[in-house]
């Protein structure tokens, strides 16, 4: 089997516009291919439709090295405007109408999942990078969330990879297997979406699984999770002011992250410019569509380095971490949604 093909992690100051084309124009096609087979399956995600097609081609295909620049410019630079945009899903009201006891256990899900995945990385011997976005991705939002997380944390690439692959695995089986216990626990329909916003990993399997429960369940957990999302924000401030001040082991400096990174102001800014309720629908629907093309994009660029080798190369304790994560995050959310009641 070939090498992984694996975007450099920065870009060269020489790229120029004709050594981005061929990888950007082949993730634009590829958009255009998911998200028009989403006419014909919409209960599946575009965005993880690409991760499993950029993975299918990546280890079918050989890959031309002239893709690489295009694809490093998609998954990086596109991903953060995509990340930015998803912003303008928030209103806030809507998400204060959630009341201050869910608020609470949304942001003791986020703030608790993600310390517990932390300290349980450590356990197994992951190294803090892998142990975080791991943590990131299955306690805020899923594969944004581990490239948000890896913008400002010191990660290899075969550490995102396998955090992004792992968020797929995971979470697809909790579509079924969330609705499949709230019915075996005899949890009430409202009960059972807030238990799915608060312990599925990606938006669109929320939106899977909310619409597997039925009735209100949907929008119930769509709005736990945008939630959820809405802890992205303070979240990756945390980690990178503390990256600013963590050092290596021999005490040397390691990069050092701006303290709220440009694509999180961006966030934050839509966000609010969504909930003052000035954008007018037709605003709201092209960006929605820019929004889900950008992250479905790079989520295909993001893909192609997932090879089969790099899943047998780290060995089994990344997918313990995940197994573990996903039981501990669910766990805390099922404990959360009985308290309120």
């Amino acid at each position: 089997m070939s090498a992984p093909l694996t975007p450099p992690r920065t870009s060269s100051p020489s790229t120029t516009v004709t050594a981005l084309l061929p990888g950007v124009v082949l993730c634009a096609a590829t958009t255009a291919l998911v998200l028009g087979a989403g006419r014909w399956l919409p209960a599946v995600s575009p965005l993880l439709l690409a991760i499993v097609l950029g993975a299918v081609v990546a280890n079918l295909l050989p890959l031309p090295a002239r893709l690489t620049p295009g694809l490093s410019f998609t998954a990086k630079e596109l991903l953060r405007v995509g990340i930015a945009l998803l912003g303008l899903q928030l209103v806030l009201g809507d998400l204060l109408g959630l009341g201050p006891g869910m608020l609470a256990v949304v942001v003791a899900v986020v703030g608790l999942g993600v310390a517990g995945t932390v300290c349980l990385g450590r356990l197994l011997g992951l190294s803090r990078a892998q142990g975080l976005l791991i943590a990131c991705g299955f306690s805020i939002c899923g594969a944004a969330a581990v490239a948000a997380a890896d913008e400002v944390v010191e990660a290899e690439e075969e550490e995102v990879l396998t955090s992004i692959a792992l968020v797929v695995i995971f979470g697809t089986v909790m579509i079924p297997l969330v609705p499949l216990l709230a019915q075996a626990m005899g949890l009430e329909e409202t009960q059972a979406g807030l238990w799915a916003g608060g312990s599925i990993h990606e938006v669109a399997q929320v939106v899977a699984a909310g619409g597997v429960i039925g009735g209100s369940a949907l929008t119930l957990a769509t709005a736990v999770k945008l939630a959820r999302v809405m802890m992205l924000a303070p979240v990756i401030t945390l980690l990178s002011a503390r990256q600013r001040t963590h050092t290596t082991a021999t005490g040397a400096a390691v990069r050092r992250p701006p303290v709220v990174p440009l694509f999180i102001v961006g966030f934050l800014a839509c966000a609010g410019l969504r909930s003052t309720g000035l954008l007018p629908d037709v605003v709201l629907t092209a960006a929605h569509a820019a929004q889900t093309a950008l992250l479905t994009a790079a989520m295909f660029a993001l893909g192609t380095g997932i090879r089969a080798s790099l899943l047998t190369r780290v060995g089994a304790r990344p997918f313990l971490l995940a197994a573990a994560a996903t039981v501990w995050v669910a766990g805390l959310a099922l404990l959360g949604v009985l308290w309120v009641g």
